[in-house]
């Protein structure tokens, strides 16, 4: 009997999550039961596959760089990928205020919903601006320093020092370059080897997935917050989404068409695994491993995905920047002010610049937010009013993320010579 392919395993356990969370939310003791013995399930799913985030950037990006002829070819392969990564964030941004502009849904929140929501939320407002005051006081060059790290086993102890993580390994690649090739080779060897074992091991992992989405899909569900303030933000939410579905459905797709050569269906079919994990995840980080899978099952090879995806899950953050053009803008709207196209510059500098350094983990994209909302003047506790939603927009706002990965690295691949025909498989089969 032919197995059913993966992503219509993960779209069933996707609705199959959402029907068990809505029916057990309205039972009394439902809630909690959900948040005691489903919801648990799915964050060991996103355990799993953080667990093998380091492991596989570390063998997959030496393998990649050791892998270059000599520096030159790194140095080519890093000046288009960080290159097209920031157009492609740019265009985001420009996408997000022009839609924001046009829609203006800060003005149709009411003075009620916004009282309730202060309210409700404001203790995860000030935290995040307690976090957001320790990042200003720090000095201009800051971030340069952070990303050399002063220990690499303390690094690679933490998904959240990805970039400190990339570096050293990066810099122990272009080493293994310039060596003699004959003392380089066991060092290869035994790196190609640890990429396997992993790429094996997200196969075993990706068997569990259909489980692990339904449960973190039932726990969204049985904890959302009352439909009617879903319904006061609903102007703001589609704001959001219109902004995402242009930058999937129009602009990437039709990137990798001009310059990349594959088609609209082909992109679509060959990534929906990775964005339909991406959605249930809300993690580029989590996804990774899927992402360059399935980007390597369109044709492209190894030696571009090892190193574009994995820096991509880590500066690369479209629709992060995107709705942090929109929120700065809504929250703005919202409490009466109106934001100057001056201001709207400094949105599209500073979200610019945040989503470089915004962790590729759930929710990262809040503390940024509020960076982006001291910049133009705005009171972030303002951010209250959205985190209600939040949740569902950084879903969807994931898949922007590591669709534009994939896109990054077909085009690279592709200006490169690196990208062949596409490799055929078995339906259901994760690789």
């Amino acid at each position: 009997m032919k197995r059913l392919a993966l992503h219509w395993q993960i779209l069933i356990g996707m609705a199959a999550g959402v029907l068990v969370g809505y029916l057990l939310s309205g039972f009394a003791g439902g809630k909690e039961f959900v948040a005691d013995w489903i919801k648990p399930w799915g964050t060991i799913f996103i355990n799993l596959l953080k667990l093998i985030a380091i492991p596989l950037i570390v063998a997959s990006l030496i393998k990649g760089v050791s892998d270059l002829d000599d520096i030159r070819q790194l140095s080519r392969l890093g000046t288009r990928t960080i290159g097209l990564y920031l157009v492609t964030t740019f265009v985001a941004i420009t996408i997000g205020l022009l839609i924001v502009n046009v829609v203006n849904p800060g003005n149709l929140i009411q003075e009620a919903t916004r009282t309730e929501l202060m309210a409700s939320f404001g203790a995860n407002a000030d935290q995040s601006i307690a976090k957001a005051d320790q990042t200003k006081t720090r000095g201009p060059l800051s971030a340069l320093v952070d990303v050399i790290p002063d220990n690499i086993m303390g690094a690679a102890s933490s998904n959240g020092n990805m970039l400190q993580v990339i570096f050293f390994v990066i810099f122990f690649g272009v080493g293994l370059i310039l060596i003699n090739p004959e003392k380089a080779e066991p060092v290869k060897r035994f790196f190609d080897g640890v990429n396997e074992v992993v790429l094996k091991m997200i196969d075993l992992i990706m068997l569990v997935a259909p489980y692990g989405v339904f449960a973190l899909l039932a726990a969204l569900v049985a904890e959302s917050p009352s439909p009617d303030v879903f319904k006061a933000l609903g102007a703001y939410a589609f704001t959001v989404l219109a902004g995402l579905a242009l930058m999937v459905f129009l602009f990437y797709p039709t990137l990798v068409r001009l310059f990349g050569g594959i088609s609209y269906g082909d992109f679509f079919r060959g990534l929906a695994p990775a964005q339909l994990l991406a959605f249930s995840t809300s993690s580029s980080a989590a996804t990774l491993p899927v992402t360059m899978e399935r980007v390597e099952q369109m044709g492209v090879e190894k030696e571009i995905t090892s190193f574009v995806l994995p820096v991509g899950a880590t500066i690369n953050m479209d629709g992060t920047s995107l709705y942090q053009a929109v929120a700065a803008v809504f929250i703005s709207q919202a409490f009466g002010d109106v934001v100057t196209l001056g201001e709207q510059l400094t949105i599209v500098l500073t979200a610019l610049l945040a989503s470089i350094g915004t962790a590729a983990v759930p929710g990262a994209g809040i503390l940024m937010l509020v960076i982006v909302l001291e910049s133009i003047g705005v009171n972030p506790a303002g951010i209250a009013l959205i985190l209600a939603i939040d949740r569902p927009l950084d879903m969807c706002r994931t898949v922007v993320n590591i669709t534009s990965d994939a896109a990054v690295a077909i085009i690279v691949g592709k200006s490169l010579g690196k990208v062949s025909a596409p490799v055929t498989q078995p339906a259901g089969v994760a690789k």
